[in-house]
């Protein structure tokens, strides 16, 4: 049975940097499962669209795609935008099993993770007297 196919649905910004991590996320998931089709798709101002995304997934054969909501809550744009692009992308690919799993923030792992990581970095910005690499202020560095 095939896996399904996954999309990793962000945001999107002006700034094509800002989809970095997105890569990273979709690239960790790829080692951890190279027979499965990872993508991402965006709300606006980046593309693919999660609709144009699904039908392209569709129309490669993929019969069945779980789309990830990659934001840290379900804010307005997943309680309003995201319901009617899923409709959207159901009607443009009707013969798709199409599911969506909650968003990555409100999983116990993923609050677990970052935490983690929070913690690390209040360590580490602490030995370094408040400056992390890249998030430094620069109206107080001399």
């Amino acid at each position: 049975m095939p896996v399904p196919a996954v999309i990793l649905f962000a945001h999107g910004a002006r700034d094509p940097a800002w989809a970095n991590p997105f890569h990273a996320l979709r690239d960790a998931l790829l080692r951890a499962q190279p027979a499965r089709r990872v993508e991402i798709a965006y709300l606006e101002l980046m593309s693919p669209s999660l609709p144009d995304l699904v039908a392209e997934l569709a129309g490669q054969g993929h019969g069945e795609i779980v789309v990830v909501p990659v934001f840290l809550g379900r804010g307005g744009h997943l309680r309003r935008d995201f319901p009617v692009l899923m409709e959207q992308a159901k009607s443009l690919s009707p013969r798709v099993s199409l599911r969506a799993t909650p968003a990555v923030g409100e999983l116990p792992a993923v609050i677990a993770a970052m935490s983690g990581a929070i913690l690390g970095v209040i360590e580490t910005s602490a030995s370094d007297h408040g400056s992390v690499a890249g998030l430094s202020d620069p109206a107080t560095d001399a």
